[in-house]
């Protein structure tokens, strides 16, 4: 059976792999604007997390409120700032995938804000 997906929030999974001497800079970028994106209203989760078994791969885990909070996520000076930071320091054209969640949205929220 297929359930609605009127309840779902957008997921996406972004996927990077930086250059050896850049690791420390990205991640630094990366989180001053998971940061910022966190305050965004149309921003439900935003997390970076790096591979244990080679630290140069990141994923960035974000969740919005549909495609208008990830188009207005990218309006963000911040995110302007952090996409033209990051670009030099890439091994490769980061990679990304978008989910429905299916996780009903009350789980990811507590009285209207982010679960933090």
């Amino acid at each position: 059976m297929v359930s609605s997906m009127s309840d779902s929030y957008l997921a996406v999974v972004i996927y990077v792999h930086v250059l050896p001497d850049s690791v420390e800079a990205f991640r630094a970028a990366s989180l001053a604007n998971a940061t910022a994106s966190l305050r965004e209203p149309g921003v439900v989760r935003f997390d970076v997390m790096q591979e244990s078994a080679d630290p140069r791969r990141f994923v960035l885990f974000e969740v919005y409120r549909g495609q208008e909070g990830a188009a207005a996520h990218k309006q963000t000076a911040h995110y302007q700032t952090w996409r033209d930071t990051v670009a030099p320091m890439m091994a490769e054209p980061r990679t990304s995938k978008s989910y429905a969640t299916v996780t009903p949205s009350a789980i990811w929220e507590i009285d209207g804000r982010n679960r933090v």
